[in-house]
């Protein structure tokens, strides 16, 4: 019974073969063709004087006018009619000139095409071949194995010849892209599904077998054989191991990291992008489905570290010989992702290590960027802002709310403080305030500033520190970017420093509220402490406006505005807060108490306030007279 499954599989094979040499020799005639079409209208002016003699008509009428019969008998003029030449003379030289416009060349597309889809061709039935012939059990798996690996070499060879042929580049290129898969398709196969050989020897054999054939696409300088090896691969292989397996994303870093030595010296960015794609599409897909199976997979998490170790390495050692940065430096953060997403298969503590460890990887690489060529610029701000998500997710994914919002407020303060002068440092640090904020207002949103609610200890000391982290992240965020408007004219305009200082002290009006009411809660309870918070509140907020009026008082003239609006606006909030909210809520002493002492704030307020200006306005109306004198 299996003699002729044999016969119609050797038939098939033969078929295949026979098609895709057939596909080349088309390929080549194509070439041959539209190289004879091109070449063929550069020739076209040798014949261009058998052109009728027709210009007449095409001058002005004066030539046929009736003065031009009378003249040649007679005397001849005084002018000549030689005027008439220059007419004749310029409408038939321009026949030459228009038959040597050429038409645009096809750049030998269809060949190129008819190529492309020859590999197509060739290495399906290569799969056809090692897939389901095993699974019909047609033929031994030995000759299985020498018929792909008979038909690789014989491809590699015959594109090896027609190279050095004329017109055969496109066919040579096409017949070695598809012998080297298919000899990589057949170790995979030797390697899963007949287990001939150990994975490691497996590993090796395909990782000399894909340098090979990117050492034939830098030998030819042809990008496209390059393409032309890992792209099929990307998409055939997990045919031929029956899915995303841990010994096929082995197979694909091995390609991905023997492909590396052949681009040097080659700006082939289609191809670094070809490498990115073969290292992190099984990886991804193969977290995700270790998510969904609800399975750890340390083996897996190693992977997704080695390619984020290729995508970087890479991308500094071909960095300086390539015009093409930004995309370089774009794919080198798609080449991280899977350590960023490494927690759908691990538990978080190594998530966050490993997530912490491309951060500070990162960040170094930012910090010696000018020391290494091709990093400054572009480079480096993609490269931080892979740093800055990259240490986000380490902190979301290493703590919980109640701790990741204090560090992450922290974080943004450092970042703030040390990267004023670079504007992704500023943007770093704003991302990890709307984080942090945003945490905040998860654990103390306003309606536990409107009702008393119980609170254990752990979630009051987080809120208490956040508060104040929050207070201090509103000022020295804001402090970085009108710093920068100050010292660069123009970055940011006067209304929108107003604008951002007034969202600064909205933040720390709340977050001070939050700090003195959960604090009283502590330390009171939620009934009498409570109260007491709410009473400390609003004498901060007429704190905070007495000492923005006097650090107003302390301005020039022209200064004072920004100053003065924010303190007669807590000054406003203040009073709003006291008679709709604490006449009303607080109680008994907390009352009196809160009304007395806001009350003689603002009587100290105004009265050292107006000293305080009339005493610094008359300084400033001496000051001009004084000067002249000493």
């Amino acid at each position: 019974m299996t003699e002729p499954h044999a016969v119609v599989l050797a038939r098939l094979s033969a078929d295949f073969a026979a098609l895709s040499r057939q596909l080349a020799k088309v390929s080549t005639d194509l070439t041959e063709l539209d190289r004879i079409l091109t070449d063929r209208p550069l020739q076209a002016p040798v014949a261009a004087p058998v052109a009728p003699p027709q210009p007449a008509p095409v001058p002005p009428p004066q030539p046929v006018a009736p003065p031009v019969v009378p003249y040649w008998p007679q005397q001849p003029p005084q002018h000549p009619p030689q005027q008439y030449l220059p007419y004749r003379a310029p409408h038939a030289a321009p026949a030459q000139p228009v038959a040597a416009v050429r038409a645009p060349r096809s750049e030998g597309w269809i060949g190129k095409l008819l190529a492309v889809a020859g590999v197509a061709v060739t290495l399906i039935g290569v799969v056809l071949l090692l897939v389901l012939a095993a699974q019909a059990g047609i033929l031994r798996p030995e000759f299985r194995v020498a018929a792909g690996a008979l038909l690789a070499g014989a491809l590699v060879g015959a594109g090896w010849w027609l190279n050095a042929r004329p017109g055969g580049r496109v066919g040579a290129i096409a017949l070695a892209a598809t012998g080297v898969a298919a000899a990589y398709i057949d170790v995979i196969a030797v390697t899963t599904i007949y287990e001939w050989v150990p994975p490691g020897v497996g590993l090796a054999l395909a990782a000399v077998i894909g340098a090979g054939g990117l050492t034939l696409a830098r030998r030819w300088d042809a990008e496209q054989l390059g393409l032309l090896v890992l792209i099929p691969l990307i998409v055939l292989a997990p045919v031929v191991t029956d899915g995303i397996t841990l010994l096929l994303v082995g197979f694909m870093l091995a390609l991905a990291a023997a492909s590396l030595p052949v681009q040097l010296g080659r700006d082939w960015i289609w191809l670094h992008a070809a490498r990115i794609a073969a290292a992190v599409l099984p990886l991804l897909i193969a977290l995700m489905v270790r998510h969904v199976d609800g399975r750890e997979d340390l083996w897996l998490a190693g992977a997704c570290g080695i390619a984020a170790l290729i995508a970087v390495v890479a991308a500094l050692i071909l960095l300086p010989g390539t015009a093409n940065r930004v995309a370089m430096a774009l794919l080198t953060a798609v080449g991280v992702t899977p350590v960023l997403s490494v927690g759908l298969a691990v538990d978080r503590v190594v998530a966050a290590l490993m997530a912490a460890a491309l951060a500070a990887a990162m960040l170094a690489i930012v910090l010696l960027g000018d020391r290494l060529p091709g990093v400054p610029g572009v480079v480096r701000q993609v490269f931080s802002a892979v740093s800055a998500v990259s240490a986000l997710i380490a902190v979301t994914v290493a703590f919980d709310g109640r701790v990741a919002g204090p560090v992450l407020l922290a974080m943004a303060i450092v970042v703030a403080v040390a990267g004023r002068h670079d504007d992704v440092a500023r943007w770093a640090a704003f991302g990890f305030v709307i984080v942090g904020a945003g945490i905040h207002l998860s654990y103390a949103p306003p309606s536990a500033l409107l009702e008393a609610t119980e609170t254990t200890a752990a979630a009051g000391i987080s809120t208490l520190v956040s508060s104040v982290l929050l207070a201090a992240c509103a000022v020295v965020v804001v402090w970085s970017w009108t710093g920068k408007a100050q010292r660069r004219p123009g970055a940011l305009d006067d209304s929108a420093v107003r604008v951002l200082w007034v969202a600064a002290a909205a933040v720390i009006v709340y977050a001070v509220t939050t700090l003195t009411v959960t604090a009283g809660t502590l330390i009171g309870g939620p009934d009498r402490g409570f109260y007491a918070g709410h009473m400390a509140a609003t004498i901060c907020w007429i704190a905070m406006a007495a000492a923005l009026f006097g650090y107003a008082a302390r301005l020039p003239r022209a200064e004072r505005s920004v100053p003065i609006g924010g303190g007669l606006g807590l000054v406003a909030a203040a009073m709003a807060k006291l008679f709709l909210f604490d006449l009303g809520t607080l109680d008994g002493i907390f009352r009196v108490a809160v009304f007395i002492v806001v009350g003689l704030i603002l009587l100290g307020m105004g009265a050292g306030y107006a000293r305080l200006l009339d005493r610094q306005d008359r300084s400033e109306q001496q000051d001009p007279v004084d000067r002249p004198a000493g």
